[in-house]
């Protein structure tokens, strides 16, 4: 774990948070080390990509409860495409040759 500067040049403190929020990299003796850009809920580190894609919960903001909702993604079979088929193989196309 990497010593942090934060107390002898101030504004180290913000890039040493933007660098644990995305590579998970943690600083001893840091005063405030929390995420900044990611929401506070969010499991992972993006730049490691060890997070899906494509989520399996909703992030929406709230105006009456004032507060980051989650709502889990309901997908309906029709929207999923289950296409076994590779994009560079393809279907098979028959040229007509008259010789």
């Amino acid at each position: 774990m990497p010593p942090s500067i934060a107390k002898v040049f101030s504004t180290a403190s913000w890039f040493e948070r933007e660098v644990f929020d995305m590579y998970g990299i943690e600083f001893s003796d840091h005063p405030d080390l929390r995420r900044i850009l990611t929401d506070y809920g969010f499991k992972g580190h993006p730049m490691l990509k060890d997070f899906p894609l494509t989520g399996y919960e909703e992030v929406r903001y709230d105006i009456e409860a004032k507060k980051v909702v989650y709502n889990p993604i309901d997908l309906p079979q029709d929207f999923r495409m289950l296409d076994s088929l590779s994009p560079w193989e393809g279907k098979t196309i028959k040229v007509n040759t008259k010789e």
